[in-house]
């Protein structure tokens, strides 16, 4: 395999200036296109990178033996047509996120990458970012024993999508980390939502979802447009500590707090008795170290090296899958709730 992979980027709209720069600067990959309907935005992301050729037909970079992989910033509709052309052309592909506007054709991207013997990558970037990077370590390594709830929140005074509702908005980036970091990934028996449209936009405003997790915690994930405060915080709770994650606090990311409810197992006792057994830890709190990295330069670095080393990329094409099935589960939720009838019995 050669010194550098090569790579097309495909959409020159909001993600994909992204991608084509940390593509450029990695030294395991060479951008080889820019490729935009818009040739005229095309030529100007080119020109931000230094100059690489412009397209604005895809099936031209497929052609093209010399490209190795491609990297699609487009629209979610279109994921899955281009992937399917890509695959067939035999090209590597990174995707953003969401993977598919459905899991039925998320799983066709799956399934035509594996026969083919391709990689398929979703680009869930804060996966990649060095504060989850940690929290992954941490867990894998026991240092908050079991895991007892996840409450993950994200809210800001946003833009109410045209297309989507705010489930399909912000929920992936919780739902695509809590994925990364429990082990085994996230795999629900069931998934509660509750949406609230005060604006009259047609669509969830703000939004709760919950799911178990199989020791009997849960996790739950709040999304919200209309909050004039921003807040990206995730609290994960296990049995020995507590991690919290500040996404807004460059200076301390992470928090460790070595205190919380010890309760002893016991059957058959008195609900007062078991209230005199709680005992409750407090112990000290830390901040483990980060080094700074940017996540997409992280991401493309892993995308390079799930080629070259022939295996799924730690956010592959199943983990895309994953939260879309729960993100489905969610939508089908809230339709149930909708078509209930109202008032109290």
């Amino acid at each position: 395999m050669p010194e550098h992979l090569r790579v097309a980027v495909i959409g020159a709209g909001y993600w994909g200036p992204n991608l084509a720069r940390n593509f450029t600067s990695s030294p395991f990959w060479e951008l080889a296109a820019i490729v935009d309907l818009d040739a005229a935005r095309a030529q100007q992301v080119a020109s931000s990178v230094g100059g690489v050729p412009v397209f604005t037909d895809i099936d031209d970079v497929l052609a093209d033996p010399s490209i190795d992989a491609v990297a699609i910033a487009t629209p979610a509709r279109t994921h899955h047509p281009l992937a399917m052309k890509a695959f067939a052309a035999g090209k590597h592909v990174v995707v953003e996120k969401p993977m598919a506007e459905s899991s039925e054709r998320a799983r066709e991207m799956n399934d035509e990458a594996q026969r083919r013997g391709l990689v398929l990558m979703t680009d869930h970037t804060y996966c990649y970012t060095t504060a989850v990077q940690k929290i992954r370590e941490l867990i894998a390594e026991g240092a908050l024993g079991d895991i007892l709830y996840v409450d993950s929140t994200r809210i800001n005074l946003g833009l109410v999508q045209p297309d989507v509702d705010v489930f399909w908005d912000l929920a992936p980036h919780d739902l695509s980390i809590i994925d990364f970091i429990l082990p085994g990934g996230l795999v629900p028996t069931e998934v509660s939502a509750y949406g609230a449209d005060p604006l009259g936009a047609g669509k969830a405003c703000v939004g709760h979802l919950m799911t178990p997790l199989p020791n009997g915690g849960m996790v739950h994930v709040h999304v919200n447009w209309m909050s004039p405060t921003k807040i990206r915080q995730m609290v994960i709770a296990g049995s020995r500590r507590t991690l919290v994650w500040d996404d807004l606090n460059p200076q301390q990311r992470l928090s460790m707090y070595d205190g919380g409810i010890d309760l002893p197992h016991q059957t058959g006792v008195g609900q007062d008795r078991i209230a005199a057994m709680v005992s409750y830890r407090l112990g000290d709190t830390w901040a483990p170290a980060l080094a700074e990295r940017e996540a997409l330069s992280a991401m493309v670095e892993e995308f390079a090296a799930a080629i070259r080393e022939g295996r799924p990329a730690r956010t592959d094409g199943a983990s895309g899958l994953r939260v879309l099935n729960v993100l489905e589960a969610a939508s089908r939720d809230l339709e149930l709730a909708s078509a209930a009838p109202s008032g109290v019995a």
